[in-house]
């Protein structure tokens, strides 16, 4: 890669993370070009040559999170059932606010309700490989509890244990497992 390459890329992660820390803090509809520039260190002129538009730039940045999410997570589906889980309440303390924020922003960003559905669907999908449930289980009764687990193991759940039930994450590890496991074929 020459140097410009991996300068001109550089140059866009910076963007991409000054557009994540805005998105982090501010509605989506107040965050300007202008600020997105000033955190990275460039101008607007050059956010918009290199992404086009906000809700490209928004859209580049929810990619850009959704790739390392799905990483994280399909490392964590490899281990034992309280070990998912652990990693289940870590992954959301770093990404569940901003994962439920995405989700409620979405129809502001053209691009972004598509992005978000895949995201939902790589859960339900993740949730479906992660976790073992009884073989003698009948189709009806595996259905259920395949619903029950993806539940559990929502953003929202996590939200509700940790800010409306004003649990610690080591408590919201408890609870999830509490939640849980008894869905789940012994091993």
């Amino acid at each position: 890669m020459t140097a410009r390459a991996k300068d001109a890329e550089l140059t866009g992660e910076r963007i991409v993370d000054a557009m994540l820390g805005r998105f982090e803090t501010t509605p989506y509809e107040r965050i300007r070009i202008e600020d997105i520039a000033a955190d990275a260190g460039v101008t607007g002129q050059t956010v918009l040559r290199r992404f086009g538009s906000k809700p490209a730039l928004m859209n580049a940045t929810v990619e850009r999170e959704l790739g390392r999410i799905a990483a994280a997570r399909e490392a964590a589906a490899q281990a034992s059932p309280v070990e998912t889980i652990g990693a289940l309440v870590t992954h959301y303390e770093r990404y569940g606010a901003l994962i439920l924020k995405t989700y409620s922003e979405a129809p502001l960003v053209p691009g972004l309700p598509e992005i978000a559905a895949r995201g939902r669907a790589f859960h339900v999908d993740w949730c479906r490989r992660a976790f073992t449930l009884d073989p003698s289980l009948s189709e009806p009764e595996a259905a259920r509890r395949t619903a029950e687990i993806i539940a559990i193991c929502d953003a929202m759940t996590w939200r509700i244990l940790r800010f409306d039930g004003a649990l610690d994450p080591a408590q919201t590890e408890i609870a999830l497992r509490e939640l849980l496991l008894p869905l789940l074929a012994s091993r």
